[in-house]
């Protein structure tokens, strides 16, 4: 019935003001839906204990001041859409958009884990926010660590600038290709395992030369329990390199965070390419 009401104001059965009312109200509706699909999908709001009527509002308030900025939109792009197909592209345009998010904090998930298994912290578990369920120590204090240096770096005003920028290369409601986003999708996702594995490498290397150690001092001394005693000691070195290493990761965490708008910007870039 609501989209009855608009397309009958935008056919004439209103007044201008009337009219002009329904199409910004339209926009709106369907650009909330991108913009709640992005921020709904990502860790960045149901990371954090904030109530739901707030991210709600939040939401609301997000998407009206985008629509402030829009440009007027084609007639014909929104008066022969239909609001179900409409709104379904918006979603799945959301969705693909924080695809690529997800792939940058997944990198931190991949670092998290390959410490975990390395160090001995694999069995323990605690609740992980962002997932909101149990997950290994380390997975669990990586990603709460990507969620506040996100923060940190502004990478949230750099992903509210990249989605105001999606508006002018997705216009709201018009027709898109995913064969658009397929290319720097898969090049993400390449890159996911190599940058966690950065993010990891000084700590994986010192287990390793631990565990060298171990099994030298196992083959001289075949009384002594390894598997007793080599736990702690490369929980204590893990945790050494990791404190130590922890200062220097900040290049790394960057180029993680840079995947982002390395592959949003090369979406906006093959829409420009094939508009012209």
């Amino acid at each position: 019935m609501m989209e009855a009401a608009l397309q009958s104001l935008w056919a004439g059965g209103g007044t201008g003001a009337q009219a002009s009312f329904a199409k910004g109200l339209y926009s709106l509706m369907l650009l909330s839906l991108r913009v709640a699909t992005v921020l709904g999908m990502t860790p960045l709001l149901y990371a954090m204990p904030v109530p739901a009527r707030v991210k709600v509002l939040l939401l609301i308030a997000l998407s009206v001041a985008l629509a402030n900025g829009l440009a007027a939109q084609p007639a014909t792009t929104l008066e022969q859409a239909n609001w179900l197909d409409s709104a379904l592209r918006e979603i799945a345009l959301g969705a693909v958009l924080s695809l690529g998010v997800l792939l940058a904090f997944a990198a931190f998930t991949v670092a998290g884990q390959m410490l975990d298994i390395q160090i001995g912290f694999g069995i323990a578990q605690v609740f992980d926010p962002m997932s909101n369920q149990p997950s290994p120590i380390l997975v669990s204090a990586f990603n709460t660590l990507a969620i506040v240096l996100f923060f940190v770096v502004d990478g949230h005003h750099a992903l509210l600038r990249g989605l105001a920028y999606s508006v002018e290369r997705f216009p709201v409601g018009a027709a898109w290709s995913i064969s658009d986003a397929w290319g720097p999708i898969m090049k993400q996702v390449s890159g996911m395992f190599s940058l966690g594995f950065a993010l990891a490498a000084p700590v994986v290397f010192s287990i390793l030369l631990v565990e060298m150690a171990l099994g030298v001092v196992a083959r001289n001394l075949p009384q002594i329990n390894m598997f007793s005693m080599g736990i702690p000691v490369k929980i204590v070195v893990g945790m050494a390199v990791l404190s130590l290493w922890f200062g220097l990761m900040g290049g790394a965490m960057i180029r993680i965070y840079t995947t982002i708008y390395e592959t949003w910007d090369a979406m906006f870039a093959t829409v420009a390419a094939r508009a012209a």
